[in-house]
């Protein structure tokens, strides 16, 4: 492990790679990763899960099996991306158990076409804790306003949650109350808080690019000299001005009676993570969001370019949060005076996530299709499938989809 690594873990932060795939698993590549101590933890979204199916191998003997059974398409998408899941998890548990359950977290994403309706993400979160079956799984849950009865409900279950798509301080603060009101409602009917985790997914570098690309046209708009100049000096301090006062709130909620109260019944706090790491401005350094994010108990999950980056030239200069609060409070107030509203920032980020997830879905969707027909399988527009014939048989009638989590487990 190199000394950048070493010294972000010393420093408290938990270095997790944002990217799954099978080769990656069946290689080793990821338990040599694992074993030399350079990540602690795995996330995924769908656009991970589309690209490994849609372009890499080792999917198609269980492929094969799924198309022999008929099993339709909606199906077909959980069961590969939960043995992925699972085998990870599987790869991860040592580092679970040696951290007292805090990482080894492998996360998996709930169907992103559900962001606005909080009854049909619950029950999604319900059955993928149930099809994964691994106690160090997370459910991904939109921090959508629809989503956040849905995280409550869930820690209220006992399912730990890696909250996503959270780009504002106010949603943040949302996303940790909703935390604690399911952790309040589960020992309320008398059911214990350990081994219960979560982390609150505070997206990056996409509001430097939205809030830089505002900038750009303000200063081309403005005939004022002083407004261009302060423009050009905003550019790339957004996001993390906006991370550091996520992390403010998270260290007043943590001194709260409310959560010592939950502290003392075995709750553990709600970590922050670092997502959306990847440097896209090549103007600033390609390891900024790990370097300048740096604080006790938080998560930084990188693409595995920012990881590499990392490890070969980071400079762990300590924490690089604390000792900025107002600072930040002065970035977020400058561009405010010029016209930069970072709760619009937030809020169409957040819809372009989510559209950006669905689209990724759909193309997962599509990638599934075409594995199942290249298996010899039938594919019908609704996504029921007529099975393969095996070898001298006759091709059978469509296979109705199982109930959700039905057909986990055995497949």
């Amino acid at each position: 492990m190199s000394q950048a690594l070493r010294d972000l873990a010393a420093a408290g932060v938990a270095v997790w790679l944002d990217d799954l795939s099978r080769p990656r698993i069946r290689s080793g590549d990821l338990a040599r990763s694992v074993e030399r101590g350079e990540i602690v933890g795995i996330t995924t979204n769908p656009t991970i899960f589309a690209k490994a199916i849609g372009a890499g191998s080792g999917y198609e003997d269980q492929v094969r099996d799924l198309a022999l059974r008929g099993t339709a398409i909606g199906e077909t998408l959980r069961l590969l991306t939960a043995w992925d899941v699972r085998a990870a998890c599987d790869v991860l548990r040592p580092v679970f158990d040696r951290t007292g359950r805090r990482d080894g977290r492998v996360s998996i994403e709930v169907d992103p076409r559900m962001a606005r309706d909080g009854d049909r993400t619950a029950a999604e979160a319900r059955g993928l804790w149930w099809l994964v079956d691994r106690p160090n799984l997370f459910i991904k849950i939109p921090a959508t306003l629809a989503g956040l009865p849905a995280i409550a409900a869930s820690i209220a279950d006992g399912i730990s949650v890696n909250v996503t798509l959270i780009f504002s301080v106010s949603r943040y603060e949302a996303v940790l109350d909703a935390y604690m009101a399911g952790l309040e409602r589960r020992a309320a009917r008398g059911d214990g808080l350990e081994g219960i985790e979560s982390v609150a997914s505070f997206f990056v570098s996409r509001v430097d690019t939205e809030v830089d690309h505002r900038l750009t046209g303000i200063a081309d708009q403005s005939g004022d000299e002083a407004v261009r100049a302060a423009a050009e000096r905003l550019r790339g301090q957004a996001a993390l001005a906006n991370s550091r006062l996520a992390y403010r709130h998270y260290e007043r909620v943590l001194a709260s009676d409310r959560w010592k109260a939950l502290a003392a019944k075995g709750a553990r706090m709600q970590r922050l993570l670092w997502a959306s790491t990847g440097v896209k401005d090549k103007r600033f350094e390609d390891t900024r969001y790990v370097v300048e994010l740096v604080a006790p108990d938080t998560v930084n999950t990188m693409p595995e370019a920012t990881l590499r980056a990392v490890a070969d030239h980071g400079e762990v200069r300590g924490d690089t949060i604390r000792g900025g609060y107002e600072e930040a409070q002065a970035v977020v107030d400058e561009l405010a005076n010029l016209g930069v509203d970072l709760a619009d920032v937030a809020d169409g980020l957040e819809a372009q996530g989510i559209a950006s997830f669905a689209a990724s879905w759909d193309e997962l969707i599509a990638s599934v299709t075409r594995r199942m027909e290249q298996a010899g399988a039938t594919v019908m527009p609704a996504g029921a499938v007529t099975p393969a014939s095996g070898e001298g048989g006759q091709a059978a009638a469509p296979a109705a989809a199982a109930p959700r989590g039905t057909a986990g487990k055995a497949a």
